[in-house]
């Protein structure tokens, strides 16, 4: 990463809500990160997170990314990806890696 560009944040241990597909709200805490700038571009970071739903006590996964800002509100900072992420095969591989390291999925 270019020493230019700013701080990433760091999500761990907070709380987002979502609405989930019904309208409910819906809290998700999020108890770990991986994160790992994608091979070939010094403008993308993926991020991949292991997070509880709150109210089911259940862990799932989520893959995201961040991009250094282009339009002028967001301009020079990183914001979070809202598209589908595409990830080369070696940074998906990486990523699983670095969750089994860390016990992400049991035994």
């Amino acid at each position: 990463m270019p020493p230019e560009w700013p701080p990433l944040p760091s999500n761990t241990g907070k709380t987002r809500r979502i609405l989930d597909i019904d309208g409910r709200v819906r809290h998700l805490r999020i108890d770990d990160e991986i994160v790992r700038q994608q091979t070939g571009s010094d403008r993308k970071i993926i991020v991949f997170q292991k997070i509880l739903i709150v109210e089911d006590d259940r862990v799932e996964f989520r893959f995201g990314y961040y991009m250094i800002g282009v339009k002028p509100k967001a301009r020079g900072r990183w914001v979070w990806g809202q598209f589908c992420l595409l990830i080369p095969q070696e940074d998906l591989l990486a990523l699983m890696e670095e969750a089994g390291a860390r016990g992400w999925f049991g035994s």
